[in-house]
Protein backbone atom coordinates (compact mmCIF):
# COMPACT_ATOMS: atom_id res chain seq x y z
CA UNK A 1 0.00 0.00 0.00
CA UNK A 2 0.94 3.92 -0.44
CA UNK A 3 3.17 5.15 2.25
CA UNK A 4 4.61 8.05 0.76
CA UNK A 5 4.49 11.14 2.84
CA UNK A 6 6.53 13.31 4.18
CA UNK A 7 4.55 15.60 5.94
CA UNK A 8 2.49 15.31 8.82
CA UNK A 9 -1.01 16.14 8.31
CA UNK A 10 -3.00 18.59 9.96
CA UNK A 11 -5.81 19.63 7.89
CA UNK A 12 -8.58 17.84 6.05
CA UNK A 13 -7.71 19.54 2.62
CA UNK A 14 -4.40 18.81 2.52
CA UNK A 15 -4.53 14.74 3.46
CA UNK A 16 -7.07 14.92 0.24
CA UNK A 17 -5.64 16.89 -2.26
CA UNK A 18 -4.45 15.14 -5.25
CA UNK A 19 -0.95 15.22 -6.36
CA UNK A 20 -0.24 16.40 -10.04
CA UNK A 21 2.99 15.03 -10.93
CA UNK A 22 3.51 14.11 -14.64
CA UNK A 23 2.06 10.62 -15.06
CA UNK A 24 1.75 8.64 -17.94
CA UNK A 25 -1.64 9.37 -19.32
CA UNK A 26 -2.85 5.91 -20.46
CA UNK A 27 -1.45 4.47 -17.27
CA UNK A 28 -3.65 6.52 -15.29
CA UNK A 29 -6.72 5.34 -17.50
CA UNK A 30 -5.65 1.65 -17.13
CA UNK A 31 -5.25 1.83 -13.22
CA UNK A 32 -8.38 3.62 -12.70
CA UNK A 33 -10.43 1.72 -15.03
CA UNK A 34 -9.11 -1.96 -13.44
CA UNK A 35 -10.40 -0.61 -9.89
CA UNK A 36 -13.45 0.24 -11.54
CA UNK A 37 -14.23 -2.47 -13.22
CA UNK A 38 -11.88 -5.66 -12.37
CA UNK A 39 -12.91 -4.73 -8.76
CA UNK A 40 -16.80 -4.52 -10.04
CA UNK A 41 -16.65 -7.96 -11.21
CA UNK A 42 -14.63 -9.27 -8.14
CA UNK A 43 -17.83 -9.80 -5.95
CA UNK A 44 -19.69 -12.33 -8.59
CA UNK A 45 -16.12 -14.06 -8.41
CA UNK A 46 -15.70 -14.35 -4.79
CA UNK A 47 -19.11 -15.74 -4.66
CA UNK A 48 -18.36 -18.83 -6.92
CA UNK A 49 -15.15 -19.62 -5.13
CA UNK A 50 -16.75 -19.84 -1.48
CA UNK A 51 -19.09 -22.16 -2.89
CA UNK A 52 -16.74 -24.81 -2.62
CA UNK A 53 -14.07 -23.28 -0.78
CA UNK A 54 -13.97 -21.92 3.07
CA UNK A 55 -13.76 -18.25 2.74
CA UNK A 56 -10.78 -17.47 4.46
CA UNK A 57 -8.99 -19.78 2.96
CA UNK A 58 -10.34 -18.50 -0.77
CA UNK A 59 -8.86 -15.24 0.24
CA UNK A 60 -5.92 -16.37 2.21
CA UNK A 61 -4.90 -18.73 -1.17
CA UNK A 62 -5.30 -15.51 -3.33
CA UNK A 63 -3.53 -13.03 -1.77
CA UNK A 64 -0.88 -15.82 -0.85
CA UNK A 65 -0.38 -16.57 -4.24
CA UNK A 66 -0.41 -12.81 -5.64
CA UNK A 67 1.78 -11.72 -2.80
CA UNK A 68 4.58 -14.24 -3.65
CA UNK A 69 4.28 -13.88 -7.67
CA UNK A 70 5.08 -9.95 -6.69
CA UNK A 71 7.60 -10.49 -4.11
CA UNK A 72 9.55 -12.80 -6.63
CA UNK A 73 8.90 -9.57 -9.40
CA UNK A 74 10.28 -7.35 -6.46
CA UNK A 75 13.53 -9.85 -5.89
CA UNK A 76 14.32 -9.70 -8.91
CA UNK A 77 14.26 -6.15 -9.05
CA UNK A 78 16.64 -6.25 -6.24
CA UNK A 79 13.90 -4.19 -4.37
CA UNK A 80 14.26 -5.18 -0.18
CA UNK A 81 11.83 -4.06 2.63
CA UNK A 82 12.97 -2.06 5.48
CA UNK A 83 11.64 -3.02 8.58
CA UNK A 84 9.57 0.08 8.82
CA UNK A 85 7.80 -0.99 5.87
CA UNK A 86 7.13 -4.66 7.05
CA UNK A 87 5.66 -3.58 10.00
CA UNK A 88 3.47 -1.01 8.58
CA UNK A 89 2.52 -4.09 5.48
CA UNK A 90 1.10 -6.14 8.62
CA UNK A 91 -0.99 -3.36 9.97
CA UNK A 92 -2.39 -2.78 6.61
CA UNK A 93 -2.69 -6.61 5.99
CA UNK A 94 -5.08 -6.99 9.22
CA UNK A 95 -7.24 -4.09 8.32
CA UNK A 96 -7.16 -4.81 4.70
CA UNK A 97 -7.39 -8.24 3.90
CA UNK A 98 -7.82 -10.10 7.34
CA UNK A 99 -10.97 -7.85 8.25
CA UNK A 100 -11.90 -5.87 5.31
CA UNK A 101 -11.19 -9.07 3.17
CA UNK A 102 -12.08 -11.76 5.92
CA UNK A 103 -15.48 -10.37 6.17
CA UNK A 104 -16.62 -10.17 2.45
CA UNK A 105 -15.97 -13.07 1.61
CA UNK A 106 -17.18 -14.91 4.81
CA UNK A 107 -20.27 -12.80 3.89
CA UNK A 108 -20.73 -13.72 0.33
CA UNK A 109 -21.65 -17.02 1.48
CA UNK A 110 -24.96 -16.05 2.10
CA UNK A 111 -25.35 -12.18 0.75
CA UNK A 112 -25.79 -11.68 -2.98
CA UNK A 113 -23.10 -10.22 -4.49
CA UNK A 114 -24.53 -7.03 -5.54
CA UNK A 115 -25.77 -6.30 -2.18
CA UNK A 116 -22.84 -6.54 -0.66
CA UNK A 117 -21.14 -4.45 -3.11
CA UNK A 118 -23.23 -2.28 -2.66
CA UNK A 119 -22.60 -1.49 1.46
CA UNK A 120 -19.01 -1.57 0.38
CA UNK A 121 -19.70 0.88 -1.55
CA UNK A 122 -20.17 3.60 1.62
CA UNK A 123 -16.11 3.53 1.78
CA UNK A 124 -15.52 6.71 0.55
CA UNK A 125 -17.75 8.17 3.22
CA UNK A 126 -15.64 6.24 6.14
CA UNK A 127 -12.66 7.14 4.41
CA UNK A 128 -13.66 11.12 4.73
CA UNK A 129 -14.97 10.81 8.46
CA UNK A 130 -11.83 8.92 9.45
CA UNK A 131 -9.55 11.73 7.75
CA UNK A 132 -11.18 14.05 9.48
CA UNK A 133 -10.90 12.71 13.08
CA UNK A 134 -7.63 11.81 12.46
CA UNK A 135 -6.79 15.26 11.22
CA UNK A 136 -8.64 16.99 14.01
CA UNK A 137 -10.27 19.17 11.81
CA UNK A 138 -13.90 19.49 11.12
CA UNK A 139 -14.91 21.57 7.88
CA UNK A 140 -18.31 20.92 6.45
CA UNK A 141 -20.09 21.87 3.60
CA UNK A 142 -23.80 21.16 1.54
CA UNK A 143 -22.24 18.91 -0.41
CA UNK A 144 -20.54 16.87 2.11
CA UNK A 145 -23.79 16.71 4.53
CA UNK A 146 -25.83 15.86 1.64
CA UNK A 147 -23.49 12.96 0.62
CA UNK A 148 -23.26 11.59 4.29
CA UNK A 149 -27.07 11.74 5.30
CA UNK A 150 -27.89 9.86 2.11
CA UNK A 151 -25.38 7.74 1.69
CA UNK A 152 -26.22 6.62 5.26
CA UNK A 153 -29.20 6.17 4.35
CA UNK A 154 -29.12 3.83 1.60
CA UNK A 155 -26.66 1.75 3.47
CA UNK A 156 -30.05 1.50 6.28
CA UNK A 157 -32.65 1.46 3.77
CA UNK A 158 -30.26 -2.19 1.96
CA UNK A 159 -29.94 -3.30 5.78
CA UNK A 160 -33.80 -2.78 6.56
CA UNK A 161 -35.42 -4.24 3.71
CA UNK A 162 -32.87 -6.09 1.48
CA UNK A 163 -30.99 -7.77 3.95
CA UNK A 164 -34.07 -8.59 6.03
CA UNK A 165 -35.73 -10.22 3.35
CA UNK A 166 -33.19 -12.34 2.23
CA UNK A 167 -33.46 -14.81 4.35
CA UNK A 168 -31.66 -15.88 6.64
CA UNK A 169 -27.67 -15.09 7.55
CA UNK A 170 -28.37 -12.17 5.59
CA UNK A 171 -28.58 -9.72 7.85
CA UNK A 172 -25.31 -10.59 10.33
CA UNK A 173 -23.39 -11.31 6.69
CA UNK A 174 -24.42 -7.75 5.46
CA UNK A 175 -23.43 -6.13 8.96
CA UNK A 176 -19.81 -8.18 8.34
CA UNK A 177 -19.58 -6.42 5.04
CA UNK A 178 -19.98 -3.12 6.65
CA UNK A 179 -17.47 -3.64 9.23
CA UNK A 180 -15.25 -4.99 6.25
CA UNK A 181 -15.49 -1.33 4.57
CA UNK A 182 -14.92 0.73 8.12
CA UNK A 183 -11.74 -1.41 7.75
CA UNK A 184 -10.65 -0.60 4.75
CA UNK A 185 -11.18 2.40 4.80
CA UNK A 186 -8.95 2.33 8.33
CA UNK A 187 -6.25 0.50 6.09
CA UNK A 188 -6.15 3.89 3.80
CA UNK A 189 -6.08 6.52 5.94
CA UNK A 190 -3.25 4.46 8.16
CA UNK A 191 -1.24 3.97 5.10
CA UNK A 192 -1.56 7.80 4.53
CA UNK A 193 0.23 8.72 7.62
CA UNK A 194 2.75 5.94 7.94
CA UNK A 195 5.02 8.46 6.47
CA UNK A 196 6.71 5.31 4.42
CA UNK A 197 8.05 5.27 0.89
CA UNK A 198 8.92 2.50 -1.05
CA UNK A 199 8.26 1.02 -4.51
CA UNK A 200 4.66 0.41 -5.26
CA UNK A 201 5.10 -3.30 -6.46
CA UNK A 202 6.88 -4.25 -3.18
CA UNK A 203 4.48 -2.78 -1.11
CA UNK A 204 1.56 -4.20 -2.72
CA UNK A 205 3.58 -7.72 -2.04
CA UNK A 206 4.46 -7.30 1.79
CA UNK A 207 0.52 -5.92 2.87
CA UNK A 208 -0.55 -9.05 0.44
CA UNK A 209 1.63 -11.48 2.16
CA UNK A 210 0.95 -10.37 5.63
CA UNK A 211 -2.55 -10.19 4.65
CA UNK A 212 -2.73 -13.68 3.45
CA UNK A 213 -0.63 -15.26 6.58
CA UNK A 214 -3.36 -13.65 8.71
CA UNK A 215 -6.27 -14.78 6.81
CA UNK A 216 -5.08 -18.41 6.58
CA UNK A 217 -4.16 -18.66 10.19
CA UNK A 218 -7.19 -17.38 10.87
CA UNK A 219 -9.26 -19.99 8.67
CA UNK A 220 -7.10 -22.77 10.69
CA UNK A 221 -7.95 -21.26 13.56
CA UNK A 222 -11.60 -21.69 13.21
CA UNK A 223 -11.98 -24.97 11.34
CA UNK A 224 -12.26 -24.61 7.88
CA UNK A 225 -9.65 -27.37 6.94
CA UNK A 226 -12.18 -29.89 8.85
CA UNK A 227 -14.26 -31.45 5.73
CA UNK A 228 -12.34 -29.57 3.22
CA UNK A 229 -10.32 -31.40 0.29
CA UNK A 230 -9.25 -29.68 -3.11
CA UNK A 231 -10.84 -32.74 -4.72
CA UNK A 232 -14.00 -31.25 -4.05
CA UNK A 233 -13.19 -27.31 -5.22
CA UNK A 234 -15.73 -27.07 -8.32
CA UNK A 235 -14.26 -26.34 -11.76
CA UNK A 236 -15.88 -22.50 -10.97
CA UNK A 237 -14.60 -22.25 -7.44
CA UNK A 238 -11.36 -22.94 -9.47
CA UNK A 239 -12.02 -20.25 -11.96
CA UNK A 240 -13.23 -17.96 -9.80
CA UNK A 241 -10.33 -18.09 -7.49
CA UNK A 242 -7.85 -17.89 -10.59
CA UNK A 243 -9.66 -14.40 -11.47
CA UNK A 244 -9.54 -12.52 -8.27
CA UNK A 245 -5.35 -14.17 -7.88
CA UNK A 246 -4.69 -12.47 -11.60
CA UNK A 247 -7.03 -9.47 -11.95
CA UNK A 248 -8.36 -8.94 -8.54
CA UNK A 249 -5.20 -9.22 -6.92
CA UNK A 250 -2.46 -8.87 -9.39
CA UNK A 251 -3.61 -6.13 -11.68
CA UNK A 252 -6.41 -3.77 -10.06
CA UNK A 253 -4.91 -3.99 -6.45
CA UNK A 254 -1.47 -2.67 -7.85
CA UNK A 255 -2.86 -0.85 -9.91
CA UNK A 256 -5.06 0.73 -6.85
CA UNK A 257 -1.74 0.82 -4.51
CA UNK A 258 -0.40 3.47 -7.57
CA UNK A 259 -2.70 5.45 -7.75
CA UNK A 260 -2.73 5.84 -4.23
CA UNK A 261 1.19 6.77 -4.24
CA UNK A 262 -0.32 9.56 -6.55
CA UNK A 263 -3.79 10.52 -5.69
CA UNK A 264 -5.81 11.41 -3.07
CA UNK A 265 -7.56 8.54 -1.04
CA UNK A 266 -10.67 9.86 -1.29
CA UNK A 267 -10.59 10.23 -5.23
CA UNK A 268 -8.96 6.52 -5.77
CA UNK A 269 -12.00 5.51 -3.48
CA UNK A 270 -14.34 6.91 -6.10
CA UNK A 271 -14.02 3.50 -7.71
CA UNK A 272 -17.13 2.64 -4.87
CA UNK A 273 -19.56 4.25 -6.91
CA UNK A 274 -18.80 2.51 -10.11
CA UNK A 275 -18.43 -1.37 -8.49
CA UNK A 276 -22.23 -1.66 -7.59
CA UNK A 277 -23.04 -0.65 -11.00
CA UNK A 278 -20.76 -3.50 -12.42
CA UNK A 279 -21.53 -5.96 -9.61
CA UNK A 280 -25.43 -5.55 -9.84
CA UNK A 281 -25.31 -5.68 -12.86
CA UNK A 282 -22.94 -9.23 -13.47
CA UNK A 283 -25.03 -10.48 -10.33
CA UNK A 284 -28.09 -9.93 -12.45
CA UNK A 285 -26.81 -11.42 -15.57
CA UNK A 286 -25.33 -14.66 -14.37
CA UNK A 287 -25.85 -15.21 -11.19
CA UNK A 288 -30.02 -14.09 -11.44
CA UNK A 289 -29.88 -12.10 -8.48
CA UNK A 290 -32.79 -9.75 -8.06
CA UNK A 291 -32.66 -6.44 -8.62
CA UNK A 292 -35.36 -5.07 -6.86
CA UNK A 293 -37.04 -1.41 -6.81
CA UNK A 294 -35.20 -1.27 -3.75
CA UNK A 295 -31.62 -2.24 -4.96
CA UNK A 296 -32.17 0.06 -7.58
CA UNK A 297 -33.11 2.68 -5.64
CA UNK A 298 -30.41 2.02 -2.72
CA UNK A 299 -27.77 2.00 -5.48
CA UNK A 300 -28.58 5.36 -6.88
CA UNK A 301 -28.56 7.02 -3.18
CA UNK A 302 -25.33 5.47 -2.63
CA UNK A 303 -23.88 6.13 -5.87
CA UNK A 304 -25.16 10.16 -5.75
CA UNK A 305 -23.47 10.21 -2.03
CA UNK A 306 -20.09 9.47 -2.75
CA UNK A 307 -20.59 11.68 -5.65
CA UNK A 308 -21.51 14.65 -3.51
CA UNK A 309 -18.84 13.91 -0.91
CA UNK A 310 -16.29 13.57 -3.58
CA UNK A 311 -17.64 17.20 -4.62
CA UNK A 312 -17.97 18.41 -1.47
CA UNK A 313 -14.10 17.74 -0.79
CA UNK A 314 -13.17 19.32 -3.61
CA UNK A 315 -15.38 22.58 -2.82
CA UNK A 316 -12.95 22.43 0.34
CA UNK A 317 -9.62 21.85 -1.49
CA UNK A 318 -10.50 25.34 -3.64
CA UNK A 319 -11.36 26.96 -0.57
CA UNK A 320 -8.18 26.33 1.22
Amino acid sequence: MSMKSAVVIQEVPDVTAPTRPRLNRALVVFSFLSIYLIWGSTYLAIRYAVETIPPLYTAGFRHLTAGTILLIWCLAKHLSPTWAQVRASIIIGAFFFLIGHGTLHWAEQKVPSGLASLLIASEPIWVFLLTAITARQWRWNASLLAGIFLGFGGVGLLMGRSALNSGPGVLVGSLAVVLGALSWSVGIVYSRRSHLSGHPLLLSALSLLAGSVQLLLAGTAIGEYRGFSFASVSVRSWLALGYLILFGSLVAFTAYNWLLEHYSPTLVATHAYVNPIVSVLLGWLFAGEAVTLNVLFSTAMVIVAVMLVDRGMARLQQAS
